[in-house]
């Protein structure tokens, strides 16, 4: 779908008129003209119908002979006050599902902001194309019949701003978000026999052309290393682990420490030896999620040329049951030097996480670590499937995440860390054990995972299990299983605090 911007002035040209009212239904000029062009035909159906101006709410009118439009279609704001960047993308987004239930296959948007609203016409206007984006996605490759049923006909919408340059300047950053976040959306939903580690570094290392450097690790070169752990959960599949590593300098001083993303990418999780029930197993082909999330981000970052050194790594293996797959009770040499004993070998993510983790730290000495993973299924039960947990041992970054999650909709939960919970995960015969037993999984994961964090590193270790994708009812924002979750959130976090 495109999205173009245009100067209030502009004409209406053809699909639907988009205009809006606030709370107690009073039309803004926008509308009121609207009204006026159709023959009043808004008033007429404002009197017969429950609309209130509450935000989200829709008023459809089909066009009278004259005009050139389709239709015209009203859409609440709500209080004024109360309107905010978020709203306004789930705004934007109901607009287009409704517009794709129509078979629209144009749009205008001519929504200013009402009186009394804190949001600048410049953001309103790039706020609602963005969440009209991210609910244009679709996943239909693999499609070959009905494909009428599952084709978006909605294929331009302009949406006109009183101050157009201050909405393309806005909209310019957010344009590479919903990219990133496609990308991650794709990723996501590629089926598993596609998708596998090297395709998944393959479609990485074609990413170079935004800007990004990329460099792929294959299993020699982590076997040279000392990439035990790592490779071990790759030790049953027939295809090779990769390692990627994404770069962008976007400071003048590329010689500065870095932030640094890690994600864990299992592309697909039997759960090894351990292997879980069929029901437990679909679905699996997700558990490559936080490695998605970092690479959308990275993507984000370099196609808007973010002014901050980043680097995003990610571990993508499979985990299956080979005649060479880790057994429970194996002892793995991780590239820390430290020792595990794998009681589980469905806990196989924090293995490939500890490798990960051990290089970022020793190759980049970043300024802090976010990891992304869909960690536990211990996460799901405790926050279901609208919070990520997050874990970190500094305050400041915890916050930080929390209101970047707060103002972006990929809200985030503190759990803690505690050196109680670090005795759950002691080794009789090796440096640490990969589970922890029946409770606190969540937790104990990650006490696993802080087990190889530098003392001096700032970390934080996101488990996205229950946001990583969706199933049944989806959220507005995204029409798909995969959600992309974490691009908004790691972009928002950089461009507050972290960008030069």
């Amino acid at each position: 779908m495109q999205i173009s911007f245009a100067a209030t002035a502009a004409k209406i040209q053809s699909g639907s008129w988009v205009v809006a009212a606030s709370a107690g239904g009073a039309l803004t000029p926008a509308a009121q003209r609207a009204d006026k062009a159709s023959g009043f035909a808004l008033s007429r159906g404002l009197k017969v119908s429950r609309f209130t101006g509450k935000s989200g709410q829709l008023l459809e009118v089909l066009a009278p002979a004259g005009l050139p439009v389709s239709r015209i279609l009203l859409v609440g704001l709500g209080k004024p006050a109360d309107l905010d960047e978020k709203g306004l993308e789930t705004i934007g987004a109901q607009i287009v599902a409704r517009l794709h239930t129509l078979g629209e296959t144009a749009a205008t948007f001519e929504i200013e902001a009402p009186k009394g609203a804190k949001v600048k016409s410049g953001e309103i206007a790039a706020h609602l194309a963005f969440g009209a984006r991210l609910r244009s996605y679709g996943f239909n490759k693999y499609r070959t019949q009905n494909l009428d049923e599952h084709k978006k006909r909605l294929a331009e919408i302009r949406v006109l701003a009183p101050d157009l340059a201050a909405a393309k300047r806005a909209y310019a950053g957010l344009g590479a978000v919903a990219d990133g976040i496609f990308l991650a959306r794709d990723l996501v939903n590629e089926p598993p026999n596609v998708l596998h580690p090297e395709e998944f570094a393959r479609r990485v290392k074609a990413l170079s052309k935004s800007g990004l450097k990329v460099e792929v690790l294959g299993e020699a070169e982590m076997k040279k290393q000392g990439f035990g752990a790592l490779l071990g959960v790759g030790q049953g599949s027939s295809r090779e682990s990769q390692l990627v590593v994404m770069q962008w300098n976007g400071t003048k001083n590329r010689k500065a420490a870095p932030i640094a993303f890690v994600g864990k990418g299992v592309c697909f999780d039997s759960g090894g030896l351990s292997l879980k029930p069929g029901a437990g197993m679909m679905g699996m082909k997700g558990d490559m999620g936080g490695a998605a999330a970092v690479t959308g981000a990275m993507l984000a970052l370099a196609t808007r040329k973010a002014k901050v050194n980043a680097v995003g790594i990610i571990g993508l293996v499979e985990n299956m049951p080979g005649g060479d797959a880790i057994r429970p009770d194996d002892v793995l040499t991780s590239l820390s030097g430290q020792t595990i004993e794998v009681l589980n070998t469905d806990a196989e993510g924090r293995l490939v996480l500890a490798d990960a983790l051990t290089y970022t730290q020793r190759r980049f000495k970043p300024k802090f670590i976010i990891d992304l993973a869909t960690l536990t299924g211990a996460i799901v039960q405790t926050l279901g499937f609208e919070h990520a947990g997050v874990f970190s041992n500094d305050d400041k970054l915890a916050g930080r995440l929390a209101d970047a999650g707060r103002y972006t909709g990929e809200r985030v939960w503190r759990l803690p860390l505690d050196p109680f919970y670090d005795k759950m995960i002691r080794s009789k015969i090796a440096d640490v054990k990969n589970i922890g037993g029946a409770n606190s999984g969540a937790i104990t994961a990650a006490q696993f995972l802080k087990r190889f964090i530098q003392d001096d590193t700032v970390w934080a270790h996101l488990d996205i299990a229950g946001v990583a994708w969706q199933d049944g009812e989806h959220k507005v924002q995204i029409p798909s299983w995969g959600t992309g979750w974490g691009v908004r959130l790691l972009n928002r976090l950089v461009k507050e605090h972290y960008e030069a």
